[in-house]
């Protein structure tokens, strides 16, 4: 009875988790969530119930920064209310501000450099004892990686799962502060990757989705004669996992082996994530990219004669400094000649470290604007053609959950990245399916069950 009682005075420990940003911040949260699942933390949606509240930032982009300036100020109030409340920021916008967020927002209680995840239970537990306020931006990384190997089966969400293979940037790109936040290349030991898939497949992923700045630097600097097409390989060889994905690869790092991997390897989509970011030679040198638009489109050439059905996606910006007319059109000539399945893009912005901060000739945020809506028309034209390209098709999807666009539907994932919507039963979430694709939308497809598939337990 006594134990009973004292089991029932034990204080509740709840964690709120609101992520900014890339993948890798999505695996950075799932990184946090175990470890202090094995404190005792249970996860809750509602702020309000909340006794730590995580915030993985992303500084990639002004509107990412303001966007976490907002609910930070949005948190004053609930902090005052409950003083107890401990508020974390971590990820690349705590790495570059630091105490300078300590100092704009009293009611902050921690700030964790993008080398100090695996620092948290203990940092945590040392503001909550002492009162402190507290900025940890280690040089070295804390990574804290075996958390992730306990109690993985409680704490996957989804079908699908990220996964980090490798931290940080070599490259320096002028308008990029990721080696300035992430810090330079380091790779994890293939065991330990393999391991992680292994215990993720057991706890029920049917997809891993492996991540880094750039991919296709894997293996540089490791006790170990590895790379980016051998770790795909031996995934293949000595997991279980039915898909795996990949992102993001640099182009300048595009190898024919890699394109061989995607053309043969049963597991890896028929998928590549290929920024090129401006279509003019004179912009791509300004950014530092280490390729010239022949070359992008020579890899194109190459990587679709290996691979005939790949689907091809990349970033792109418009109103980098001293970008002219000519420049953007370039952009869109190489948009047109690609002809991408779907593009991300956004206008350039002055980020704290990036070399382009000082770069003169700053291109008019008005014009910016309008050159974004053009380039968003054009590639809304082949997305939407390539899209109806796919009526009639027969393709496997994974299906993954309830579709968030079509209620009372379900929602896969073909091999080449595209969302498809159709009517099942809930028992197949998890699934391979094989459907007909009917319809054909902007950002998705309608498809329809040919048979009942394999179940993928």
């Amino acid at each position: 009875m006594e134990h009973a009682i004292a089991a029932y005075r034990q204080p509740v420990k709840r964690l709120f988790i609101q992520t900014f940003g890339c993948q890798m911040n999505e695996y950075d949260s799932l990184r946090v969530r175990r470890m202090l699942g094995t404190m005792g933390y249970e996860t809750t949606p509602r702020l309000d119930r909340a006794t730590v509240i995580f915030l993985n930032t992303c500084s990639v982009r002004d509107k990412a920064e303001q966007k976490v300036y907002s609910f930070l100020g949005r948190l004053r109030a609930l902090k005052a209310q409950r003083p107890q409340l401990k508020i974390i920021v971590a990820g690349c916008m705590a790495q570059q501000l630091g105490t300078a967020l300590l100092s704009r927002f009293p009611h902050l209680d921690l700030v964790l450099g993008t080398r100090a995840i695996g620092a948290l239970p203990e940092l945590l537990e040392g503001v909550q004892a002492d009162h402190r306020r507290l900025a940890h931006l280690p040089d070295t990384d804390q990574e804290g990686w075996q958390q992730l190997f306990q109690g993985a089966d409680q704490w996957i969400s989804g079908v699908s799962a990220p996964l980090t293979i490798m931290q940080g940037c070599n490259n320096f790109c002028t308008y990029c502060i990721v080696p300035h936040v992430r810090g330079r290349e380091r790779s994890r030991p293939s065991a330990e990757i393999v391991r992680e898939i292994q215990l993720l497949t057991a706890a029920g992923a049917k997809e891993v989705v492996l991540l880094g700045q750039n991919v296709n630097s894997y293996g540089q600097g490791l006790d170990e004669s590895i790379d980016f097409p051998g770790l795909l390989r031996l995934i293949e060889r000595t997991t279980d996992i039915r898909r795996v994905r990949f992102t993001t690869s640099h182009p300048k790092d595009l190898t024919a082996d890699l394109m061989r991997c995607l053309a043969e390897l049963k597991t890896l989509c028929r998928h590549i994530h290929l920024p090129f970011q401006a279509g003019s030679d004179r912009i791509l040198k300004k950014m530092n990219r280490h390729y010239t638009v022949a070359d992008y489109l020579d890899k194109v050439d190459r990587l679709r004669r290996a691979c005939p059905e790949i689907a091809l996606t990349a970033d792109v910006m418009v109103g980098f400094p001293g970008e002219r007319e000519d420049d953007f059109e370039g952009t869109l000539q190489l948009i047109d000649t690609v002809r991408f399945d779907n593009l991300f893009s956004f206008r350039y912005s002055d980020r704290p470290f990036a070399r382009a901060v000082q770069f003169p000739d700053k291109v008019d945020e008005a014009l910016k604007a309008e050159r974004l809506v053009r380039l968003q028309a054009l590639q809304a034209s082949i997305t939407l053609a390539k899209n109806q390209e796919e009526i009639g098709r027969l393709r496997e999807i994974l299906v993954e959950g309830e579709s968030r666009a079509a209620e009372g539907q379900l929602s896969g994932r073909t091999s080449h990245n595209r969302i498809v919507n159709l009517v099942g039963p809930r028992q197949i979430i998890g699934r391979l399916e094989t459907v007909k694709i009917v319809a054909a939308y902007m950002h998705s497809l309608k498809g329809e069950r040919i048979r009942n598939s394999e179940a993928l337990s």
